[in-house]
């Protein structure tokens, strides 16, 4: 899974777009208690108009981050986002993961705003917070990509949002679109919710992402996500799925004893860092026979996923290194609108 760390974390891959979310939000905020919106004149018998900004730090999931809160002139402006004296903001990571990623109704936004805000805060603020967040939100899961990405990650994460319909908060999935690009740059492409996995959600977005630009992807690196393989195929038949292996790794040591985990994981590790591209099915071979009855299991796994484990042998260590897992675990760029 990625991890929210790697997405909003102190140098994640959104933490950018994360206080720029919240300065939007606390904007918003700031025309409602002036009640003139930014860039315009304020009345003429209102004395009480912007005055810039305070710079402040939060704390949050190891995480320290800077915001930019606006003030008035009179100093009566108390934003309900970011209270005055408040030092921390936890909880705030799925909250904003939810906001950005594409498939929440206007109505889901609303009620996810109302648990960001408390029950307290008047409809008219989250009306006028909505309207901040969709400008923000919409330019950003909309912008255009590049024609071609030689990596592109998929994988899923979970977030707690709060139902429209039942009102309870729910673990829903994010599905995540994470390119390697030419420059070995990270960037997340796209966020969506869905309740529904599938070949059709999947194709859906690969169709967004064509649509956005994305004219082919060189390899797909995967991890048991439903649909997505038939999906890749029909929308990028040149690109070679690799699946995560990782995952594959982990899946097989959930059959070992305790006793067994330190040499099963060297047998392994054997298959996966195999320096040529024929020795890995010889690998895999090996390992089959030392492990006929306590472990039979393992060996059929991975002939099952072996087509899409073999294309990670073609590469040299550098490219085998980036697409041997979709876990997230460096900090490096996304792009914002």
């Amino acid at each position: 899974m990625i991890y929210l760390i790697y997405l909003l974390g102190d140098d994640g891959l959104m933490k950018e777009l994360k206080f720029k979310l919240m300065e939007r939000m606390l904007g918003a905020e700031l025309t409602a208690h002036l009640g003139y919106e930014d860039g315009k004149d304020a009345p003429a018998d209102q004395s009480n108009r912007r005055n810039g900004t305070s710079s402040k730090r939060l704390k949050g999931q190891d995480v320290e981050v800077p915001i930019a809160v606006p003030r008035d002139r009179d100093g009566s402006f108390e934003p309900e986002l970011v209270k005055k004296g408040q030092t921390r903001i936890d909880g705030m990571d799925d909250k904003i993961i939810g906001l950005y990623a594409a498939g929440l109704t206007v109505r889901d936004i609303r009620t996810h705003l109302e648990d960001v805000y408390g029950l307290q805060v008047p409809p008219e603020l989250i009306s006028r917070v909505i309207d901040a967040v969709l400008d923000e939100v919409r330019d950003w899961q909309s912008r255009a990509l590049d024609w071609m990405y030689p990596i592109v990650i998929f994988d899923a994460l979970r977030v707690k949002i709060r139902d429209a319909d039942s009102r309870m908060v729910k673990n829903k999935a994010v599905y995540v679109a994470l390119d390697v690009n030419r420059e070995g740059m990270r960037e997340v492409l796209g966020l969506w919710i869905a309740d529904n996995e599938g070949a059709k959600f999947w194709l859906s977005v690969m169709t967004e992402l064509k649509n956005r630009g994305v004219q082919d992807i060189l390899i797909a690196v995967v991890d048991g996500l439903k649909g997505v393989l038939d999906a890749i195929t029909a929308a990028f038949p040149g690109t070679a799925v690799q699946t995560c292996i990782v995952h594959l790794v982990r899946h097989s040591l959930n059959f070992c004893a305790w006793k067994d985990f330190k040499e099963v994981a060297a047998d392994l590790r054997r298959i996966y860092s195999a320096p040529t591209v024929d020795q890995p099915a010889a690998e895999l071979d090996a390992f089959e026979e030392k492990w006929p009855g306590k472990y039979a299991s393992i060996a059929p796994a991975w002939r099952r996923a072996w087509q899409e484990v073999i294309p990670f042998f073609a590469f040299d260590p550098a490219i085998r290194k980036i697409i041997y897992t979709t876990n997230v675990t460096c900090p490096l760029l996304v792009p914002h609108s």
